[in-house]
This record gives structure tokens, C-alpha cells and sequence, in this order.
């Protein structure tokens, strides 16, 4: 666990802080100061013409004229992000910029560190209301300003941004070619610290419920918030600042984002193709076997030493047609299947994509299940867990669910209900925390598909493979790539790689595939995309 990979929520962010306080490593205060410097140095960094003062003069020399200077517009909030947006103004204003600083609510009611840095400011500016009239009349009598700096609210937001309407509805009568910048302090206001979800009210769009942000500054870690639900298109680029705290406690108990685990990015010159296991994946009925096919390709490509497509006979000419390295076993009935998987050395199994919904389709899901090996249960298998309580009773340890939010609500329908209501109060119910309730309730591990694809264990054990940012993978929206991804978490098993470390290694490396071939992606140029991947990771 690296601090780059850890996420954390508002409440462990808060022990991080608080701990540090106590046993003397730091203060509020100083916390505060770096965390104001360090949004003043991202913005610096993002945009380096602003560094520049628009008169052409020295950094750190007042301006003459203030109608030549930089111009920001400081919003504070009631609480410590309020009092990091102060030390931001006062590190703008050292710099020369022209600053106009908003506090929602009063100082004399501020936090004491939030105070000291309020009445710092007021030494040096004015402080104004944050009220509708006030804010209009800026607007309307102010240029865009280069800035607008968001310190309404961070991590600690538990209630709706009741003034949200009003604050974007006077920011946006700048609508002149140059609009100004818009950098949040911690998190876009609005927006819920450990699930992304902005908090709303039942009758409102959720996108509505938090302000947009072109950079938002965090400090010491990322929070889960950043990368979940709606808070990637809230945040704009997201910059993680160190601010001096030492690694958060409890590690254990923290969400971290997937990477790819190093054994399955390499093989030994010692090994031969059944050191890395054999894997076995069913396909459905003829003309249904696409999807399998897919899947053991990807398979194949992650690494597996050998893979066997399980196919009905009246499917079998259709897929020998079409493989090459790929073997074929005929399995027709549970009986077949479990006489072939006597084969000890067939380690990890595959079943779901196009495998049809009969009776006789669930009776192999049964049968994989009795074998105990290690099984990836996608697609089709998924909605037969849902429709017969006794498959679900035979999930074990080494299974992983791979559900999308359709597959998800049909197996865990009360956590995709509570999980779907608009949150009105936080900390929200998130995805992270749906994804390990159904871990625990299955007893297995789940990967909860999506752009926030989560992976949890039964014990709490969970990573979240963001494909957003500079990972953003759109081009994976398109028919069969959920079965390649199947595939890659099958080789990987097969390779004896953990079910939690075949799932995030999986999910990681199909994105990484995805961003490798970038537009135009189908799901068959997916597996052909890992070699290309493999050589940038340097793997030999």
C-alpha cells in the first residue's frame, strides 16, 4: 500500500489530522498554513501564466495599479476549509493579486484555527457577506476574475449545499469569452467526501447538487469521494498536496485503488505452460458462444498455460472454426462437466458469458460450484444466482462475482435500493459500501463494474479501480468487453493469483488495455492490446 494508491473517507482523514495534533507532530494552524500554500503552488502548477503578474512585474512586488493585477474571488465557508481559503487569500494577495474574499456566516463563530487566519485577512482586506444581493452585485459590477476559489465546504459536508443554486447562478452571469477558473479546496462544495455523490435534495438532479470544479487541491491522501459516482466530473484534475502528516492508522481498514500485482505481470524462465495453470471457460449454445470465446482469449493472452472452452456438441464445429490455441472439451450436462473436472490440473473456471438461463445451465453453475476451485461467475450465471437461492448458498471463498449495476441489483436488490436513493445527509451511502455488504452476504469477493469498478472481500478488503482522470476509458463502452475482463480475472486465477488480486489486477490491466489502443476499441482487440501493455510495464 503506497500513499499515491491509499483513498481515504472524512473520518480517517480526521484521525490522520487529530493524531498528529495530539502527539505534538503538528497544529491545526500549521495544517492550515500548508494546506493554503499548497492550493496556491497547484494552482501555480496547473496554470503557469498565472505565476506572472498581468503587469509584467516581479512576483512578490504589490502592484501599482490593482486594475492590472490578477483578480481573485475567495469563497469561505463556516468551518476549517473556510479558513484554508483565508491563508489562500493572504498568499494571493502577498503575491500581488487583487482579492475579494465571501464568508458564509460570521468569523467571530469560525473554528479557532479557521478564526486566526479570518482576522489575519481582515488586517490585510475586507471581508465580505456571502449573501445572494452581495454576490450579484460583485458580479455584476466585477471583470471575470482569474480565479474563483471554492473553500465552502470539504470533507466534513453532512447536510445539502442549501446555497449552491444562487452561488452558480451568479458565477455563471460571467458568460463573456473568459470565465473564470474554478478551483475547489478539498472537494467541490456540495459533494460527499466518501462516495462522490453530491448531497441533495429527493427531488433534485444529483448533478445539480455540487459545484464543478477545474482543479481541486486535496491534502495527504485522495479520498474515496474523487474517484466514485459523480465526484470525477465534479473535480475537474484533482492534485493531492502533502501537508506533512504522517500514514493514516488502521491501514487495514482503508479503500486503496487497484493496481495490477506484480505476479501477474511476469512469468519465470524456470516455469513451463502448466506452472501457470489451465483454465477452463463454458460457452453457451451455438451461435451463443461469442461472448466465451472472447473471454478465453483474454484468458489465454493474461497469461493461463492453457485454456479449454467447455462447449455443448451442437456448438462444437461453430468454435473449433474458430480457435487455434485455445483447446475444446465437449460438456453437454453437470455430469460432463464434473467428469472433467477430475482433471485436477484444470485450476480456475469461468462461466456466464452466453451461457443461457435454462435449467439445465444451472445445474452447471452447481456443479462448478461442488468442484470448490477458483470461478469467476459473470453474466448469464449471475442472473441465475439471483433466480435459485441454492446456487447462492454454494458461493464459497475463491468465487468472485463480477455484476454490473443491473446484475448487482438483481442479486443484492436491497443494497442497490438504498444505494440508489438520493443521498440527503452524509457521510452518503456509497458504492464501497454496497460493494461489501454483498461481499460479506456472499461470502465471496464481488467486483462492482462501472467507470468505479469497487473489489471487495468478505473481511472488508477493498480497492477501487478508477477509470477516470488521465485513466478515463470510454472506449470500453462497447459490446463483449465485460467478458474479456471475465476472461483476464480467469487467467489470472488460473496463474494462482488471489481472488482479490485476480480482480484488481484484472480490472486494472482492462483499462490499461483500453487507454493502450485508445478510439476505435472493439472487446477482440482488448487481449491483443496486453503485449504492448506488458512491454510498457518493462516486464521481460
Amino acid at each position: 500500500m503506497t500513499p499515491l494508491t491509499e483513498l481515504l473517507t472524512s473520518a480517517q482523514m480526521r484521525r490522520c489530522e487529530q493524531d498528529a495534533i495530539d502527539n505534538g507532530t503538528t497544529t491545526g494552524h500549521a495544517l492550515m498554513e500548508c494546506a493554503g500554500q499548497a492550493v496556491v503552488r497547484a494552482v501555480f502548477d496547473a496554470w503557469p501564466e498565472l505565476e506572472t503578474p498581468a503587469s509584467g512585474s516581479a512576483v512578490g512586488i504589490e502592484y501599482l495599479d490593482q486594475k492590472e493585477a490578477h483578480v481573485a474571488l475567495v469563497l469561505c465557508g463556516p468551518g476549517n476549509n473556510g479558513g484554508d481559503g483565508f491563508v489562500v487569500a493572504r498568499r494571493l494577495h502577498e503575491l500581488g493579486w487583487a482579492v475579494h474574499v465571501f464568508l458564509l456566516g460570521e468569523g467571530s463563530k469560525l473554528p479557532p484555527d479557521a478564526r486566526v487566519n479570518h482576522d489575519r485577512w481582515r488586517e490585510l482586506g475586507d471581508v465580505q457577506p456571502l449573501c445572494d444581493t452581495g454576490l450579484d452585485a460583485f458580479v455584476r459590477e466585477a471583470e471575470p476574475p482569474a480565479l474563483v476559489i471554492d473553500a465552502l465546504f470539504g470533507t466534513g459536508l453532512t447536510r445539502p449545499f442549501q446555497y449552491l443554486a444562487w452561488i452558480e447562478g451568479a458565477l455563471n452571469k460571467w458568460n463573456g469569452p473568459t470565465q473564470p477558473l474554478i478551483v475547489s479546496v478539498d472537494l467541490p462544495s456540495g459533494l460527499c467526501a466518501d462516495s462522490g455523490r453530491p448531497l441533495g435534495f429527493a427531488d433534485t438532479d444529483p448533478l445539480t447538487q455540487a459545484l464543478r470544479a477545474d482543479l481541486t487541491v486535496t491534502f495527504h491522501r485522495a479520498k474515496i469521494g474523487h474517484h466514485a459516482a459523480q465526484g470525477p466530473d465534479a473535480c475537474g484534475k484533482v492534485v493531492v498536496a502533502d501537508i506533512g502528516l504522517p500514514a493514516p492508522p488502521h491501514r487495514d481498514e482503508i479503500v486503496t485503488l487497484a493496481v495490477a500485482q506484480a505476479q501477474a505481470l511476469t512469468k519465470s524462465v524456470r516455469h513451463h505452460k502448466f506452472s501457470h495453470g489451465h483454465a477452463l471457460l463454458l460457452t453457451g449454445r451455438a451461435g451463443k458462444t461469442g461472448a466465451a470465446r472472447l473471454a478465453a482469449r483474454g484468458a489465454l493472452r493474461i497469461g493461463a498455460g492453457l485454456v479449454t472452452l467447455g462447449v455443448p456438441g451442437a456448438a462444437q464445429q461453430e468454435v473449433a472454426c474458430q480457435i487455434t490455441a485455445e483447446m475444446l472439451a465437449r460438456v453437454d450436462t453437470a455430469e460432463a462437466l464434473s467428469d472433467l473436472l477430475q482433471d485436477a490440473r484444470i485450476n480456475a473456471l469461468c462461466l456466464g458469458p452466453g451461457l443461457g438461463l435454462a435449467d439445465h445451465q444451472a445445474a452447471l453453475v452447481a456443479a462448478a460450484l461442488h468442484s470448490k476451485r477458483p470461478i469467476v461467475l459473470d453474466a448469464d450465471a449471475l442472473t441465475l444466482l439471483a433466480r435459485t437461492p441454492s446456487l447462492m448458498a454454494g458461493l464459497h471463498a475463491t468465487c468472485i462475482l463480477t455484476p454490473h449495476a443491473g446484475e448487482f441489483a438483481r442479486l443484492f436488490p436491497d443494497l442497490a435500493q438504498r444505494l440508489s436513493q438520493p443521498p440527503t445527509a452524509g457521510p452518503a451511502y456509497s458504492k464501497v459500501d454496497a460493494t461489501r455488504a454483498a461481499a460479506r452476504r456472499a461470502g465471496c469477493v464481488v467486483l462492482f463494474k462501472g467507470a468505479d469498478t469497487v473489489i471487495a472481500t468478505p473481511q472488508g478488503q477493498c480497492a477501487l479501480n478508477s477509470a477516470h482522470y488521465q485513466r478515463a476509458a470510454p472506449w470500453l463502452a462497447t459490446a463483449g468487453s465485460g467478458d474479456v475482463l471475465a476472461g483476464f480475472i480467469t487467467g489470472l486465477l488460473a496463474r494462482n493469483l488471489s481472488a482479490f488480486d485476480a480482480a484488481q489486477s484484472g480490472a486494472w490491466l482492462h483499462v490499461a488495455c483500453a487507454n493502450s489502443f485508445g478510439p476505435g476499441l472493439i472487446s477482440e482487440d482488448l487481449p491483443e492490446a496486453l503485449p504492448h501493455v506488458f512491454r510498457n510495464c518493462k516486464l521481460q
